[in-house]
């Protein structure tokens, strides 16, 4: 192993490690000595890497904007009816947030504004919601009576409490918790030809949910180096944007807040 790739995986070690602390004591609490411990390195590794806790917060909760990215413009591409790949990308954060202990600690970091307000996850996730249920509108999918503005309110509403309830309970994360609240809105939501079309389980294979560990494939979010996402279409139609949790200009959208 060269010196380079040590230093890399000594990098994404502590920001796991700080990401689990953070989520267990809160960023206040969080001790850069049983962070480093953590990543079994020194505090001087630590040091070597990050000036200060705040930077290590910083490239948490850039880990984790990065892996919710990548989830919002997986829902906006592709074919197929919008509502239901609002649908998926609810399961998708979903199983992020079960999985990996840096999204969910970068997000607790993000909404407590612990090293200031970079970036705003709530608002992307505002509008990847509002992007997707826009798209289903003006194809017909969304029942008479029914606008995006005012179902992005409820979506918003009912994501954001199971994320809070998920909390001190993962199973508001389970598959069978949003399949529940996506089989009470649908028949709400959805124009009657779509009936039975749009499957509120999701339409990803079953054997892709996690049980209690890391999805099938997927990689945590520390584990992508910054800057190694390709370029990608933004879902709102604001132009190639680089998949990369440093960016702030053409945001795809975000998790569950």
């Amino acid at each position: 192993m060269t010196k380079q790739d040590r230093a890399v995986r000594t990098r994404l070690a502590l920001i796991r490690s700080a990401a689990a602390q953070f989520e267990a004591h809160g960023y206040v609490r969080a001790g850069l000595a049983r962070i480093s411990a953590g990543a079994g390195v020194s505090s001087g590794a630590l040091h070597f890497h990050f000036a200060d806790k705040a930077a290590v917060a910083e490239a948490v909760e850039a880990a984790a904007a990065r892996a919710l990215r990548e989830a919002a413009v997986r829902g906006h591409g592709g074919d197929g009816y919008a509502l239901q790949r609002l649908v998926d990308v609810t399961h998708h954060v979903a199983r992020l947030l079960c999985a990996d202990v840096v999204v969910r600690a970068g997000l607790r970091l993000n909404v407590e504004g612990a090293v200031g307000r970079v970036r705003d996850l709530r608002r992307e996730w505002r509008e990847c919601v509002q992007g997707l249920l826009a798209e289903a509108e003006r194809r017909g999918e969304l029942a008479v009576g029914v606008t995006p503005q005012r179902t992005s309110a409820v979506v918003l509403a009912a994501t954001t409490g199971i994320e809070v309830l998920a909390r001190e309970d993962h199973q508001w994360l389970a598959r069978p918790s949003l399949t529940d609240l996506w089989q009470l809105l649908l028949p709400c939501l959805a124009a009657p030809r779509l009936a039975g079309a749009v499957d509120p389980a999701g339409s990803e294979p079953a054997g892709d949910q996690p049980v209690g560990g890391r999805p099938a494939g997927d990689q945590s979010a520390a584990d992508r180096p910054v800057g190694s996402d390709p370029v990608v279409s933004d879902p709102l139609g604001r132009g190639p944007v680089a998949r990369d949790g440093q960016a702030e200009a053409g945001r795809a959208g975000l998790a569950l807040r």
